[in-house]
């Protein structure tokens, strides 16, 4: 069983940065590829994300691409969103997932959630 936990979200005005984390208590945290995803109000969920076990390949969605940055520190168990310039529709509730292997932009295949965090952007 793997637990996940996000923090850093928060308010922030438009153009502002935030830092999301995923602290994970699995044991081998560096077999586990890693995805963001993010739900806004009414909207269904949607990808951010990934990262592979190793960190050495990532993927993004096309919103998030040249602002956000995934990246990880497995010997402290965590993963990171780096939030750049950021936007009203960014607003929403951020989730980390994992699994064993690399999952990508699957959300149906990530077997681990954590319980989000809210980010807020204010115009």
């Amino acid at each position: 069983q793997v637990r996940l936990v996000e923090s850093g979200g928060g308010l922030v005005q438009a153009g502002g940065s935030l830092r999301l984390s995923c602290a994970a208590s699995a044991l081998i945290f560096g077999a586990y590829g890693v995805g963001w995803f993010r739900q806004a109000p009414g909207k269904e969920r949607e990808f951010v994300a990934s990262i592979t076990a190793s960190g050495y390949n990532t993927d993004y969605a096309d919103s998030a691409k040249g602002r956000f940055t995934i990246s990880r520190d497995n010997a402290k168990n965590t993963a990171y969103l780096q939030l750049n310039s950021l936007k009203p529709e960014d607003t929403a509730v951020y989730y980390c997932a994992a699994d064993v292997g690399y999952r990508g932009s699957r959300a149906e295949l990530y077997a681990y959630w954590g319980q989000g965090t809210q980010v807020t952007v204010s115009s």
